[in-house]
């Protein structure tokens, strides 16, 4: 399948997500850079309530005169688990951003503990039944505890979001959301600017391409729904120039070569919390 900067995945909950978006996390500069994004064709920003960026976010698309509609927004609830407190922070993300629904809402880690963890799905099911959210899902997310959702005869999450790239590919969970119609989203798919390994200097070389689109390009061309940061407009405009090439299978190999499991996660990778 040819990609481009629109190319979409159907979520289990019916709505199309754009596979490419923009992390704004730490980002010194989200306004600027979201607006680069959606200047550039980008159609798709993660944000959460812990990165205190949520109003930029809004401000970003609606300045943008792109119409909302056409717009994908993620963000996520971090340290207020539970029923009612979940339903309160879903009702805060929405006066933050100044919309009237949030396409994606996940929980943001697993590390509240199984109970509230399953109150906190509950009450996104429920923000998801009212209208206030269109899709949910979970980010940073282990077998165990997407078991533990499935278990209990809940809806399963449409999403996943976890650190991957080719030094961290996460396989035992990529493999359980594949068999189980859950998208996996990448964070750290640049994976912090650590872009000395000499194979994937090399592929980049062979592509006169630079690294970071490499690294992207990979992502997509696994089907993982990328999730590239940059507070420079310039760089964020860089890293969906990635349409023009393909990766060949045999130097794919040589990055999927790299994976270095757990050992090779650069930021917190909750997967296995309790």
């Amino acid at each position: 399948m040819a990609l481009n900067i629109l190319t979409s995945v159907r979520l289990s909950s019916g709505y199309s997500m754009p596979l490419l978006g923009l992390g704004v996390f730490k980002s010194n500069d989200t306004l600027s850079a979201s607006l680069a994004a959606l200047a550039h064709g980008y159609r798709h920003i993660d944000s959460a309530r812990m990165y205190a960026n949520e109003d930029l976010v809004g401000q970003a698309v609606r300045e943008s005169g792109v119409p909302r509609g056409e717009v994908f927004i993620t963000t996520k609830i971090h340290q207020e688990h539970g029923y009612e407190s979940t339903l309160r922070a879903v009702d805060s993300s929405l006066q933050r951003l100044a919309f009237d629904y949030i396409d994606l809402y996940l929980i943001h880690s697993p590390l509240s503990g199984r109970e509230r963890r399953l109150e906190t799905w509950r009450a996104l099911l429920t923000a998801r039944d009212e209208g206030k959210v269109r899709t949910v899902g979970v980010s940073n997310y282990g077998v165990k505890h997407l078991e533990e959702i499935r278990e209990m005869g809940l809806e399963t999450p449409a999403v996943n979001q976890i650190e991957l790239h080719p030094f961290c590919q996460q396989k035992p969970i990529v493999d359980y959301c594949r068999k189980h119609g859950i998208v996996v989203q990448a964070y750290c798919p640049l994976v912090r600017g650590a872009f000395d390994n000499p194979v994937l200097q090399e592929v980049a070389r062979k592509y006169n391409k630079e690294a970071p689109q490499i690294l992207v390009r990979w992502s997509l061309q696994h089907g993982f729904s990328p999730l590239p940061k940059s507070a420079q407009p310039a760089r964020v405009v860089s890293n969906a120039n990635l349409y023009d090439f393909e990766i060949a299978p045999e130097d794919m190999a040589r990055l999927d070569a790299l994976d270095k499991g757990p050992d090779g996660a650069i930021s917190w990778n909750p997967v296995n919390a309790e």
